[in-house]
């Protein structure tokens, strides 16, 4: 569960460009609680501006891409280890979203 969690840490890291140590998150305000009060409307907002401009989809379908990887983001880091995704049950996302966006 540690894994996963910090898999999840590193999705945040890879699609936002921010690192959970960045000066910005102090004390109770961390970089997932940054990404949770982003969820679901406001992520474009959070996710990192080179990225969006890289991508070349229509805006909707990119948007969803996102979401749909910071919501697995997310539950990969529930607060719990047993709130937690299984690594098989992680894999088994990724790969929708790849066939889904990809």
């Amino acid at each position: 569960m540690a894994d996963v969690y910090s898999f999840g840490i590193m999705l945040m890291e890879t699609f936002t460009k921010m690192k959970p140590i960045d000066d910005m998150f102090v004390g109770e305000f961390t970089m997932r609680r940054w990404v949770f009060e982003s969820f679901p409307n406001a992520i474009t907002q959070i996710v990192d501006v080179d990225l969006m401009n890289a991508v070349e989809n229509n805006d909707r379908a990119e948007e969803s891409c996102f979401r749909s990887i910071m919501g697995l983001a997310l539950e990969c880091t529930a607060d719990f280890p047993e709130e937690r995704l299984s690594a098989k049950d992680v894999l088994t996302r990724l790969k929708k979203i790849k066939i889904e966006f990809f």
